[in-house]
């Protein structure tokens, strides 16, 4: 009887081991840290994987810029050095121009408009064409309604940004619309906390989350609400490693990335109200109704630029922007 016992501890054991050993471990980067919108997809992504999963996957979470920022990660992606990424939209533009469509300036009405073009197939063509640069594209999740923030003076109108040094995304399409608005923009990678607060540069646009979440109502006086670019995260995996998946796990890490991102999305979206009432309460004077129209005459020549002249690009911008009147 004890050889009986030992002999099913045995294979206890053993099988223990084996399905500790069969897990496998899906690292995924982020560039910002705990409690940022791209964490929240990644936290969720991580819980409903390793429950659907049972624990056949776990997720590593690299975050706050531990692995580098969100080019670099990127670059590690292709490689198969990491698998999966929570990325912004704007740096896939040097990865393939088609990504810039996103990014165009006042695009989007309003976050619904926004799910029911990138969850369509006007979306699809954007994650399918990243194949094309070693990227599964898997969803889209939510960065928000990029706003100006600064340091200098209140921003009602367009004239009123001229000379203003502003930080921007490592994106050509970013660079260009803030030079087409008067001021310098500035390529700088995330974070940037110490370069406001030194007066390197004047400000920076982002959405409400950011501004919360990182503070920056210590160190930046005014806040303009122009939403003026609908920043989308793209949740992407490397294309090196999803071919080595079967189709049944394909499926299974792709519907929870998708669930994760629509979980972060409406998250996202239900706190801002708290968030603009956080920010007028620590001291930042906001301009809730600033002339967008000013701001709309400037870019409104963007979709002649070079940068959207490849045909396939070129097309699908006035698809979507057919789209979205």
């Amino acid at each position: 009887m004890k050889k009986m016992f030992l002999l099913l501890g045995l294979v206890a054991v053993f099988g223990l081991s084996q399905a500790v050993y069969a897990a496998q471990v899906i690292k995924l980067g982020v560039v910002t840290k705990p409690g940022s919108a791209q964490n929240i997809v990644a936290e969720k992504f991580k819980e409903l994987v390793e429950q659907r999963s049972d624990d056949a996957f776990t997720v590593k979470i690299y975050h706050s810029k531990s692995i580098g920022n969100e080019t670099e990660i990127l670059q590690q992606i292709q490689m198969n050095t990491i698998q999966m990424g929570v990325i912004t939209g704007g740096p896939f533009d040097t990865f393939d121009p088609i990504a810039r469509v996103i990014n165009y300036p006042f695009l989007f009405k309003n976050g619904e408009q926004a799910d029911a073009i990138l969850d369509g197939p006007l979306g699809q063509e954007i994650l399918d064409d990243l194949a094309t640069v070693g990227f599964k594209g898997l969803c889209f999740s939510e960065n928000g309604f990029r706003n100006l923030t600064n340091n200098k003076k209140s921003v009602k109108t367009a004239a009123d940004i001229k000379g203003l040094k502003i930080r921007v995304m490592a994106s050509p399409l970013h660079k260009a619309i803030w030079k087409a608005l008067g001021a310098n923009p500035t390529p700088m990678p995330w974070p940037i906390y110490t370069e406001l607060e030194q007066g390197v540069i004047d400000g920076q646009e982002n959405p409400l989350w950011v501004m919360e979440v990182y503070k920056f109502y210590e160190i930046q006086k005014y806040m303009t609400l122009t939403r003026h670019v609908y920043s989308p995260h793209i949740d992407v995996a490397s294309m090196i490693w999803w071919k080595t998946l079967s189709p049944k796990n394909q499926q299974l890490i792709h519907q929870a990335m998708k669930d994760a991102a629509r979980f972060q999305r409406k998250d996202n979206r239900d706190k801002d109200g708290a968030r603009l009432a956080l920010l007028k309460e620590k001291g930042m004077i906001i301009e809730e109704h600033p002339d967008l129209d000013s701001f709309r005459a400037k870019v409104a020549d963007l979709k002649n630029m070079d940068l959207f002249q490849e045909p396939r690009v070129h097309a699908l911008l006035l698809k979507i922007m057919a789209a979205t009147k």
